[in-house]
């Protein structure tokens, strides 16, 4: 089972890709109706415990990407929700999220901190800068100190309290990290430092006694192996169905580590194996896994939604191609410089770039492209796709606090859009 292999198939279910697709929704959260009234804290705290992570982004042009999956499954909602649930804490309000790496930078559980610091998944990029660590223990003490004094705090701020030598060379660009920055990053990878706070997308540091719960702090360091375990598991409840290497991508567990508890929980009965005609790979998914007749949804979705963010999962399970163009030139980009898929009912069926112009005050729409007919929607529902796009497209900007919408002239979508807007 190590392998990723299925042995006696005839006495696992098989089931077609539609279902498969459909399975993949409604465990993302896209078969449910939106709440009626006021999203709340409850409402984000359910969503949370199905999708589980919230990837953080740098990229601010159309809205923050921790936002945006909780408005393409919930609605309009104060986008404060997000952040009391991260940045604050109190004992009517406990803190909700915390940030660590996982898919990639994120926000997730609380609960799900130490799982990560296991030593399940594999350590990061950070893991370069334990040799500067190692060469300046002073200086590590100097900065914990400091951040025990000060925090939360960010790293200019930590650059200019420690004096001479911290600071990155004028003119040089943000990647050429300071020797305080590449050390509060591998602080914050080995679990020594979290993040308290964020202003204006800055990371401010801190204690993670200041930020964690005591009994989150006590479950630190966990098993790695049991952790693992739980990690695929919840991989697989946010996934609905999938296989060993979708499964591993949610948290990039390494494939040793995946594959041995794959091969385990399916021994245990926890995860069971399921074919999906025209998939290569075994798939897998917890038993009882909800799979709906039909799947009524409308959503336009962020680069970085967990639907969509693994692309050869998105292409297998959507017949949609999908790359994010933002370090591509322009003059060679296909669709855009920041595009969103649109989903409609159960398919991906257009894609639009996306700008929060706020100067002006309207969501601008550089280009809108309808997917091939072949594999999404029958050109005599194209019609719908506009009328709905163009709803989803009013009410983002109006999430947005934009007066209007703007679309421009890429795109065979183009034209109907703006007779429609």
């Amino acid at each position: 089972m190590g392998d990723g292999s299925i042995t006696a198939v005839d006495t696992v279910d098989v089931i077609g890709p539609a279902a498969a697709r459909r399975a993949a929704l409604a465990a993302q959260g896209f078969a449910d109706a939106r709440p009626s009234g006021p999203v709340t804290r409850r409402h984000l705290a359910r969503l949370l415990d199905r999708i589980r992570l919230l990837q953080l982004d740098s990229v601010n042009v159309a809205v923050r990407a921790h936002y945006m999956p909780v408005y393409s499954r919930l609605g309009p909602y104060d986008p404060g929700l997000v952040d009391d649930a991260a940045w604050t804490h109190s004992a009517r309000r406990p803190r909700l999220l915390v940030e660590y790496w996982a898919h990639e930078a994120s926000l997730l559980p609380v609960v799900d901190w130490p799982l990560l610091l296991s030593g399940a998944k594999r350590a990061g990029w950070w893991r370069h800068y334990e040799t500067l660590t190692a060469r300046e223990p002073g200086l590590v003490d100097e900065l914990l100190a400091a951040v025990k004094e000060l925090g939360p705090v960010g790293a200019g701020t930590l650059e200019t309290v420690l004096g001479a030598g911290a600071v990155r060379p004028k003119g040089a660009s943000w990647w050429a990290r300071s020797d305080v920055k590449r050390i509060c990053e591998y602080l914050f990878g080995v679990g020594a430092l979290t993040t308290g706070a964020r202003v204006h997308f800055q990371r401010l540091y801190d204690l993670p006694e200041r930020v964690l719960p005591p009994e989150v702090l006590a479950t630190h360091p966990a098993d790695p192996e049991t952790s693992a375990r739980t990690l695929v598991l919840q991989a697989a409840g946010a996934l609905g169905v999938a296989t060993e290497p979708d499964l591993r991508d949610y948290y990039r567990l390494g494939p040793a580590q995946s594959q041995r508890a794959v091969a385990e929980l399916v021994d245990d009965g926890a995860l069971e194996p399921v074919v999906v005609r025209g998939w290569r790979h075994p798939a897998y998914r917890l038993p009882g896994a909800r799979i709906p007749r039909r799947v009524s949804a409308r959503a336009l979705l962020s680069p970085f939604d967990p639907l969509i963010w693994e692309r050869a999962r998105t292409e297998r399970i959507f017949g949609f191609r999908y790359r994010i163009e933002i370090y591509v030139p322009e003059p060679q980009r296909e669709y855009g410089y920041y595009v969103f898929p649109f989903l409609l009912d159960d398919a991906l069926v257009a894609r639009v770039d996306l700008k929060a112009d706020r100067a002006a005050g309207v969501l601008r729409v550089p280009g809108a492209f309808a997917e091939p007919v072949e594999s999404s929607v029958p050109a005599a529902d194209r019609p719908r796709v506009v009328a709905e796009l163009a709803t989803a497209l009013r009410e983002m900007a109006a999430w947005q606090k934009l007066d209007g919408v703007v679309i421009g002239e890429r795109g065979d979508l183009a034209a109907p859009l703006a007779q429609e807007i």
